[in-house]
């Protein structure tokens, strides 16, 4: 393995929100430990969703990974792509507000849903 998968929620240039993925490259440590270089972060937050959870669409207030412990997490786009993870996948999470704008729920953002049987309990560690 040369990289590492990053699945990308981003607002794209229309003010909507996509998908895209890139390889963040492992080229420190040893073949049998392969790192990435260090990532700044400011902070980390664990969440628990209840059976039955669904946010209205929003924008990512900030530039995060989000880590699925357990559960399974469904994000939705407004074009009506969505992508299920579930525990030990992940994503980054840059889907913001195009500077200047004013929020537009039929415009911008994306949803989040809780599915399966059990709760949804997420790592966010931020930029």
């Amino acid at each position: 393995m040369t990289g590492f998968n990053k699945v990308i929620l981003y607002t794209d240039t229309d003010g909507r929100a996509k998908f895209r993925e890139e390889s963040v490259p492992l080229g420190e440590g040893s073949p049998q430990s392969m790192l990435s270089s260090l990532q700044p972060t400011t902070a980390l937050q664990l969440r628990h969703s209840p059976v039955g959870f669904r946010s209205q669409f929003h924008c990512s207030g900030h530039g995060q990974w989000v880590f699925i412990l357990s559960g399974e997490m469904e994000i939705g786009l407004q074009d009506g792509v969505s992508r299920v993870f579930k525990p030990g996948q992940h994503f980054y999470s840059a889907d913001l507000l195009p500077e200047g704008a004013t929020f537009d729920p039929a415009v911008h953002g994306h949803w989040s849903r809780q599915v399966g049987p059990d709760p949804l309990v997420t790592l966010f560690v931020r930029d």
